[in-house]
Order: C-alpha cells, then sequence, then structure tokens
C-alpha cells in the first residue's frame, strides 16, 4: 500500500514496481542492477551468492525480511491416505525443478527423519503442478502455501479434501522472502533504502489493518484480479509467514542473526553449494526503521 497511498513519494523518492517471475530471475535481475531492489527468498539469494562469488553483484544483500517463515509446503488430496511426512515415502511428487519446496525438500525430510533419496519426482512447468494433482498423475507436490493452495480451489478441489503440510508446522525453521539491494545501489544510495523501508512498512502496517483496502490497492494496478481470491490469499500470507510470534514481538523485518547463520548452513547443504556465503553479508539490518515503527501488529 506504500505505493498507492503515496508514501515513497512523501520520502522524496520515485518508485517503479515490476511484476516478477520467481525468485530466481528476481535475485539475478538485483544482482545485475537491472533493478535497484527485489522481493525473492532468501534462500534463492543465498544459492546466488554461493555459485557467484567473485561477479560484481556477488554482495548483493538482503535488507527486510518479509516473510519470517517459509511458505513452502507439501500438498496432498485426502483420498491418497496422506497425512504425515512419513506417508510421503513411496510416493511421486511433483513440482517445477527450480520451485523452493522442492530445492528445500532435504530439509523437511531431514527434519522428519526421512531419507531424501528414497523420493522420486516428476518437473512439470508451474502452470501445470495443482491440475497433475487433482488428476491424480502425481500424489503429492510443493508449493507456496498461499499459492498452490488457491490454484487448487480453482481446479475444483475445496480445502477439505486437501492435506497441507506446511514447512514451518514440521521442524522447518526457514525464512521466506526479503527485500534485497543492488550492492551499487547499496553503496551510492542508502539514504533511498532506509527512506524506502520506511514507506514500505507504513504500507504493511496498513494492509494489516485494512485488508479490503490493500485489494483495492492492487485492483487499482490490475483491474482484472478477483477481489475475493486476493484477499483471502492476503489474509492466509499475513496468518501463516507474516503474523508470526517473532514478527508480533519484536517487529517485521529483522532477522535472528543465529537462526540466519542456520538457515545459511542448511540450504548450503541441501543445494549442494561448493562454496558457504559470508554469514554476516547476507542481511544488512543497517536500512531498517526504528522497531517502535516495525511494530506493526494492533495490540
Amino acid at each position: 500500500m506504500g505505493q498507492c497511498k503515496g508514501y515513497y513519494k512523501q520520502e522524496g523518492l520515485d518508485v517503479t514496481i515490476d511484476a516478477g517471475n520467481g525468485s530466481a530471475g528476481t535475485v539475478n535481475r538485483v544482482a545485475s542492477g537491472t533493478y535497484d531492489m527485489g522481493f525473492a527468498d532468501i534462500s534463492a539469494m543465498i544459492e546466488f551468492l554461493a555459485n557467484n562469488p567473485n561477479i560484481p553483484g556477488s554482495r548483493l544483500q538482503a535488507v527486510y525480511m518479509v516473510y519470517d517463515a517459509t511458505p513452502a509446503a507439501v500438498f496432498a488430496l485426502k483420498k491418497s491416505g496422506i497425512r504425515k511426512p512419513a506417508d510421503l515415502v513411496g510416493k511421486k511428487m511433483g513440482a517445477p525443478v527450480f520451485d523452493a519446496g522442492r530445492k528445500t525438500f532435504p530439509i523437511f525430510t531431514k527434519a522428519n527423519g526421512l531419507d531424501a533419496s528414497k523420493f522420486t519426482w516428476q518437473s512439470m512447468d508451474p502452470p501445470l503442478r495443482e491440475t497433475l494433482l487433482a488428476k491424480g498423475d502425481v500424489d503429492a507436490i510443493t508449493g507456496f502455501y498461499f499459492t498452490s493452495l488457491l490454484n487448487l480451489n480453482a481446479r475444483g478441489v475445496k480445502d477439505e479434501d486437501v492435506v497441507v503440510l506446511k514447512y514451518p508446522d514440521y521442524g522447518v525453521n526457514l525464512y521466506g522472502n526479503a527485500i534485497m539491494a543492488n550492492p551499487k545501489f547499496i553503496a551510492e544510495n542508502p539514504e533511498a533504502i532506509t527512506k524506502f523501508l520506511r514507506a514500505f512498512t507504513r504500507g504493511m502496517r496498513d494492509a494489516i489493518a485494512d485488508q479490503d483496502a490493500a485489494i483495492k490497492c492492487v485492483k487499482e494496478r490490475d483491474a482484472l484480479i478477483d477481489e475475493a481470491l486476493e484477499k483471502r490469499r492476503l489474509k492466509l500470507a499475513i496468518d501463516s509467514v507474516i503474523a508470526t510470534p517473532e514478527f508480533r514481538s519484536n517487529g517485521i523485518g529483522a532477522v535472528n542473526k543465529l537462526r540466519l547463520e542456520n538457515n545459511l548452513a542448511q540450504v548450503v547443504d541441501a543445494f549442494g553449494l561448493k562454496v558457504t556465503p559470508n554469514p554476516d553479508q547476507i542481511f544488512n539490518s543497517s536500512f531498517l526503521p526504528a522497531k517502535s515503527e516495525r511494530m506493526v501488529f494492533a495490540k
């Protein structure tokens, strides 16, 4: 809502917001300088930093955590008999090869005492993922909670017929999506980042307090959206990965250093990365608004 309410302009910023096409693409565009800032999964950023340690964009940094928990989840139909992680053993899993849930699935299996090598995967393009599950061509899929659930609904599958194994509910303590900034932009325009995050936080406070108004702002940008669907998506996102006990207690946007270091180690292991990025370079907290400003949830 920061754009809709003019908060960026009030900070003296001329902000343009473009749609992305997945975390990996966003990370690459920000690292290359095509965009100054972006919104993407921090695990994808870690993977990029590990695989590109010597390029100019290799000092790309996250500056604001938006999803305190990963939205990744496993989805299955109740009629499959799958109810818990152990029930997935021997089943056919489906997801695009770059899906965040699929790439971090070894962390999910390790947290639940399962052998990741015992699973078989079918790859597909993102639009086919939920269709193949609904048709029974795969036994389970990975995807973001508030995306795949609504996509299944759109294919005629009711909530009560779906089993959702959300990663955070099953021992996976990964951070999710963050705002990240290009290293050149960080060096040359630190004040702009501070102002942007201050305006963004105001917008988040408004969106959480008045979700109907937030969706109306989205409608102004894209008149073709289904308002009821997008309102439900927003509510699911807030409830599952933003309004967490940590963010409620300590404010949105910040990270716990030890937890982030654990995240880094898990991602390096799960992705089979040959280089471990410097944990001190992953997240730059110097641009965050004061904690009092980041307490965006009503008491």
